[in-house]
């Protein structure tokens, strides 16, 4: 559900912004939404680990399901925006919450299997989600989009309620790093508001003004949480070699992948002409390619464990099929099939690079968080590559707004992101470290994680 609402709304846009008279703030219907799921993942995931993964999932499925029928019943777009920023912050808790309680509860080998799942219900709830939309919005009407949720809410609360792993410690909330929670949701409110408003992006005076502000809390964030008590984002987490480099790199496939998922469509119809219903025919080949990685990665991953290999090979796998979609604008079609093949291999490439880097470096993390900080390692891989999305929309659509040649421009923004992810190559973990730090899991037997 939490995946699913990021963009489910996007076909029904139109239908929303004419039933509620004020279609030139529709744009914030999304963006509010991903705004505070952003900021509110490390919060959610630090509470998780001061209450317990079911505390903090249950209250999510609450916040979450009240803001769906706050949605439904929205009078005004002021309203509807409001009560999509109730529901991000619901659903930021519900996918950290997620990821986090499967590293606590299963060993390694368990992960494994079980990624597919994970990844495989991301891959389909953001592919679906345009889809879904339109179909409820044409049919019985675009608030059916948020009334379907509260009964999937209920189911979801028995099996938390009976399945997550509980932990409670007196006193906790006393240590938490409020101050830090601040200047993180400033970091990602800038970030993501640059990212999601073309209008805030391109503006002279805006788009400095929240790049500085930005910056300024970035500085002030390392500052407090070297200082704090407990912190948000503890500074410990980037002293462990594997985990740091899997958060990094983490962040900078978000923003070579997920950055450029905008810009895609726009090369294909550029470099082979297609109209709009065959270039979504052939962006059906980004899903086939990360169904395909994710499935053979499930299988094979079991025999042959070698995290670190598996990450390098879906960034070398981003970086050759990133540059074939980049070659695809600036290709003269004259009714050649040679752009349609190059953007067909290339989407399969990056969408097996985003699959395979997913789980390859989400596993990593699980099995090298220090158990005392596991569920604020989880919110920080998450963060980075939910900030590393908003932070290549906001880039790359700047860059492509200072080249005037447009399909020059999308060649370019292309090739930067195979470039990016290119140079998280040689910085990407790339060997075993001992035992203790590589293959750390939390191996607690089911009962227990239940007490």
């Amino acid at each position: 559900m939490a995946q699913l609402d990021t963009n489910i709304v996007v076909a029904a846009l139109p239908s929303i912004g004419r039933e509620l008279g004020a279609p030139a703030a529709v744009a914030w219907v999304t963006a509010g939404y991903l705004l505070t799921v952003t900021v509110s993942t490390p919060i959610h995931a630090k509470l998780g680990d001061l209450l317990g993964r079911r505390f903090v999932f249950v209250l999510s499925l609450a916040v979450f399901g009240i803001g769906s029928l706050a949605c439904a019943s929205a009078p005004s777009m002021p309203a509807l925006i409001a009560a999509r920023a109730l529901q991000g912050i619901g659903g930021g808790g519900l996918v950290v919450t997620a990821i986090s309680a499967l590293g606590e509860m299963f060993d390694r080998d368990e992960l494994i299997r079980r990624q597919i799942w994970l990844t495989s219900v991301t891959a389909i709830s953001a592919l679906a989600g345009p889809p879904v939309g339109g179909l409820l919005a044409a049919g019985p009407g675009w608030r059916w989009i948020f009334l379907v949720n509260p009964p999937v809410c209920i189911v979801a609360l028995v099996l938390a309620a009976r399945g997550l792993p509980r932990r409670h410690q007196t006193g906790a909330l006393a240590a938490f790093d409020t101050l830090g929670a601040i200047l993180i949701a400033m970091v990602g409110g800038g970030i993501v508001a640059l990212g999601s408003s073309h209008a805030l992006a391109t503006s002279p005076l805006w788009a400095p003004l929240i790049a500085v502000g930005v910056l300024a809390a970035i500085i002030a964030f390392v500052h407090t949480e070297r200082r704090a008590r407990s912190p948000l984002i503890p500074p410990s987490l980037f002293t462990v070699p594997t985990l740091a480099r899997s958060i990094t790199v983490t962040g900078l496939t978000g923003i070579a992948l997920f950055g450029t998922f905008t810009f895609i469509p726009l090369a294909i119809q550029a470099g082979t002409g297609a109209d709009g219903g065959r270039i979504g025919t052939l962006l059906l080949a980004l899903t086939l390619g990360q169904h395909a990685v994710t499935t053979t990665f499930a299988v094979l991953a079991r025999r042959h464990p070698q995290l670190t290999v598996w990450g390098r090979l879906g960034l070398v796998l981003g970086t050759v099929g990133l540059s074939l979609i980049a070659a695809v604008p600036v290709l003269p079609t004259h009714a050649s099939p040679l752009p349609t093949v190059l953007a067909i291999i290339g989407m399969a490439l990056a969408g097996a690079a985003l699959g395979l880097s997913m789980q390859a470096y989400t596993l990593l993390a699980q099995t090298t968080a220090p158990h005392d900080s596991f569920g604020a390692a989880m919110g920080t891989l998450t963060f980075a590559r939910q900030l590393g999305g908003s932070l290549g929309t906001a880039a790359f659509g700047w860059l492509l707004l200072t080249i005037p040649d447009r399909d020059r421009a999308l060649t370019v923004v292309l090739a930067a992101a195979a470039i990016i992810i290119a140079a998280a190559i040689p910085y990407a973990p790339r060997r075993k470290t001992p035992a203790s730090d590589d293959t750390r899991v939390q191996t607690q037997p089911a009962q227990q994680a239940k007490s």
